[in-house]
């Protein structure tokens, strides 16, 4: 059980905790309050009481005390009490811990990039975490706070090494273990509780159906929609079904109603999808479907256009047909619905800043995520309750909801984390070795016409190049790791003629080359690396480092392999493939077609060599 610390604990006792003492013994397992052994089916007894305890706590809030539970929003700062500038100019507070108390806040979210960063250590975060639980529980509304990230794994992780880092979706699924899928959530979810994370903003639940998609890709498992709901339905066990309540995170599938088939970044722009009904009903809506049928906390919504389900061109996130008629309607789930960042393009194209929390609730959204002025819009949320133009009613069955979702994680029973345990719960040797073995069985051999490998000796020297600082450096040392000495020549993602020249001849006095792409498609002056290096008789091994489908642009290259990402783990798995100590194993994902022209698939899905 969560240890609380007596010296963050406030004086005034929560108000639900003697009925929240009854509702655990009516939960009995602790599985998860409200869901049976399985985590899929809510056993009527606890929902009733789950229920009871979060009206009670709804009756005893202000509206200004629920509206706040209703955002969620960074904070800038590594300590609860930092006096941080950035505060000011976002918030018009010092620190962190005075954004949650003014505005009674929800949940907030933490971030690892450099205007936002609340990552240094995981005991660190772990403080930080309490802090911000103190001011929570110490401000008007009296609830503590669902503290969330995005921690996909791969590319999307916030909170890295020591932590444990785990592949892509991608990758994990290329292994086809649904039992990696519950292993690496289970971890994930365990650590992120460990430093007082209580909601990951994970799994992806997209169906990567448009290889061209620029903000997807590997954090999709698959581009077919079985698959992928095999994998969502596998981490939502992990994450949600683990543990008692205080040991696991709410899982959050992502982005509804499916950004697989976009074009268009909807950070920076508002992406349209043009599937008719009945073909997003076929790719799109399967994983969500098995993510609701799993018990899944919450759904977030999209910021992309799609006619077929609502002509109106509203964003989704904006959207009632989409929202309510049919996330809410057709698939019946009555979960908490949270909106992508509202500080993102797509859902700013249409309306400013202060219509849109409006338009977000009155579609059906619960929670409304990193609006660019917080208090322009719980203002504006406020003002358009007292008007009549938002029922309090909507307001209430949303806080209801979240409610129920803090109640159901023990959030409300147990926010606090103890920072003494962090360093025997995170990061560990056991975690480390598991993510290592969901590493070694994600990587793929897509082609080897050459017969390059497996190579008949262990080189004595290898050169890594192509695109990444880090990834090339790091490959490079896990191939001195393990006996073969590497250098590391970057190129990047638009190799200049000098720099092919370099690598060129770089190539002539090694063993071996390793070359790394990413978006070749995009990036195509990385194949006349490929060529040039091709053309000096060395052995070349072509990686995939990020999307595969960069195989199916090289022209011709005849050693291709994947790793779906670039993580230490994924690199240190490549290493060994490369150098033979362990054989591929991967299978496709996705369909990888020949470059541009998505209608002639090169390598089918299912595709994957060994020797």
């Amino acid at each position: 059980m969560t240890t609380r610390l007596a010296r963050t604990r406030p004086r005034r006792i929560h108000a639900l905790a003697v009925p929240l003492a009854g509702l655990l013994a009516v939960a009995g397992t602790g599985i998860g309050i409200g869901t049976s052994a399985s985590g899929s089916t809510p056993d009527a007894n606890a929902m009733t009481a789950l229920d009871a305890a979060a009206q009670q706590t709804l009756h005893g809030l202000t509206l200004e005390e629920k509206v706040g539970q209703l955002f969620v929003t960074w904070v800038n700062g590594k300590s609860a009490d930092e006096v941080n500038p950035k505060n000011q100019t976002d918030f018009g507070v010092d620190t962190p811990a005075e954004v949650v108390r003014k505005y009674h806040l929800g949940g907030v979210i933490y971030f690892n990039n450099d205007s936002r960063d609340n990552f240094d250590t995981p005991t660190q975060v772990a403080k930080l975490s309490n802090g911000l639980q103190q001011a929570a529980i110490s401000s008007g509304a009296h609830v503590p706070l669902q503290i969330g990230t995005d921690q996909e794994g791969g590319t999307v992780t916030r909170m890295g090494a020591p932590a444990t880092e785990f592949p892509n979706s991608m990758a994990i699924a290329a292994g086809r273990s649904t039992t990696s899928a519950t292993q690496a959530a289970t971890i994930i979810g365990h650590e992120l509780r460990a430093v007082g994370i209580n909601q990951d903003f994970a799994p992806d639940s997209d169906v990567n159906s448009n290889p061209a998609n620029p903000v997807i890709g590997v954090r999709s498992f698959a581009g077919q929609p079985e698959l992928a709901s095999q994998f969502v339905t596998a981490e939502i066990k992990g994450y949600q079904n683990s543990g008692r309540p205080a040991e696991t995170v709410s899982s959050t599938a992502k982005h509804f109603p499916g950004h697989g088939d976009a074009a268009t970044d909807s950070h920076t722009g508002l992406p349209r999808i043009d599937r008719t009904e009945d073909e997003w009903r076929k790719i799109d809506v399967p994983p969500f479907k098995a993510a609701i049928a799993a018990g899944i906390d919450s759904i977030m919504s999209a910021h992309i256009q799609f006619p077929s389900l609502d002509p109106s061109g509203e964003p989704a996130t904006l959207s009632k047909p989409i929202i309510t008629g049919k996330l809410r309607g057709e698939l019946g789930y009555d979960g908490v619905v949270i909106t992508d960042a509202l500080e993102m393009q797509g859902v700013r194209e249409l309306h400013s800043d202060a219509e849109i929390p409006v338009l977000a609730l009155k579609a059906g959204i619960d929670q409304l995520l990193m609006p660019v002025h917080l208090e322009l819009a719980i203002n504006s949320v406020i003002s358009a309750v007292k008007s009549g133009d938002l029922p309090m009613q909507r307001i209430d069955q949303s806080v209801l909801r979240v409610l129920k979702m803090k109640l159901k994680r023990g959030i409300l029973t147990s926010p606090f984390n103890n920072p003494a345990l962090v360093a025997k719960k995170v990061g560990t040797p056991a975690n480390l070795a598991t993510a290592q073995g969901i590493a070694d069985r994600s990587i793929t051999a897509i082609a080897n016409d050459a017969g390059v490998l497996p190579l008949k000796q262990k080189p004595a020297t290898a050169l890594v190049t192509g695109w990444g600082v880090a990834s090339t450096q790091t490959l490079a040392d896990r191939l001195t790791a393990h006996g073969t000495k590497a250098t590391a020549l970057q190129t990047g993602q638009a190799p200049s003629d000098d720099l092919i020249a370099q690598a060129t001849e770089a190539a002539k006095n090694t063993d071996l080359v390793v070359v790394l792409t990413n978006n070749l498609g995009g990036f195509p002056l990385q194949n006349k690396l490929l060529q040039a290096l091709m053309a000096t008789g060395k052995p070349v091994v072509a990686v995939a480092a990020q999307i595969p489908y960069d195989a199916g642009y090289a022209n011709p290259v005849p050693t291709w392999l994947a790793t779906y990402g670039y993580i230490t783990p994924s690199l240190e798995a490549l290493a060994k493939v490369v150098l033979g100590e362990t054989k591929p194993s991967g299978k496709l994902p996705v369909d990888v077609p020949a470059g541009a022209d998505v209608n002639t698939v090169k390598y089918p899905f299912g595709h994957g060599l060994s020797w």
